[in-house]
């Protein structure tokens, strides 16, 4: 069976997040994948006797979701840091479509933010819907309650206290 592979990221200094939260982060990341290729192993040996499996077969199916996404939107997270901050250009498609679909850039920005305050655990998201041509910017709680079917990840802010407990308390999360 075909495992995932976990990636690494060249992630210069930031401003705003520490190399030791960074450090931290990239080792919950490390789990995500770990146990998202364990719950494909050990699914191949419960498959065996599914009847008498199907009890946790069933909760490894759900708790796959969770490991697999938080893999997944980590990546997307980690990612959007390589080469470090990159200012949106103001002649860039994303800028103008944002523009062209929020009302200014401004307008996203605000809900952007407004979304990633969110109480709870979870993720901030742009997505890219190729059905419709929409720019859409929603919660997912957790790592797997929210997700939008079919559409494509543009930005990924994770806004579990684990993304920020290093630098700023977790009453701080504005920040």
């Amino acid at each position: 069976m075909e495992t995932f592979t976990q990636k690494t990221f060249a992630i210069p200094e930031l401003a705003g997040i520490s190399a030791k939260n960074i450090e931290e982060h990239l080792k919950l990341y490390a789990g995500y994948v770990k146990f998202s290729n364990q719950i494909q192993s050990d699914m191949q040996e419960l498959l065996k006797d599914s009847e008498k499996n199907a009890f946790i077969i069933g909760e490894m199916n759900r708790r796959f979701s969770f490991e697999f996404n938080g893999m997944r939107n980590h990546e997307y997270y980690f990612a959007s840091f390589v080469g470090g901050a990159k200012p949106l250009a103001d002649d860039s498609k994303l800028k103008i479509e944002l523009a062209n679909q929020y009302g200014s850039f401004e307008n996203w920005l605000t809900r952007f933010k407004a979304t990633a305050l969110t109480r709870g655990i979870g993720w901030a998201m742009l997505y890219y819907d190729k059905k419709t041509g929409k720019l859409l910017t929603t919660w997912v709680d957790e790592q797997h309650l929210g997700q939008l079917n079919g559409c494509q990840v543009i930005l990924a802010l994770d806004m579990w206290e684990h993304a920020f407990v290093y630098d700023y308390p977790t009453s701080e999360k504005k920040k």
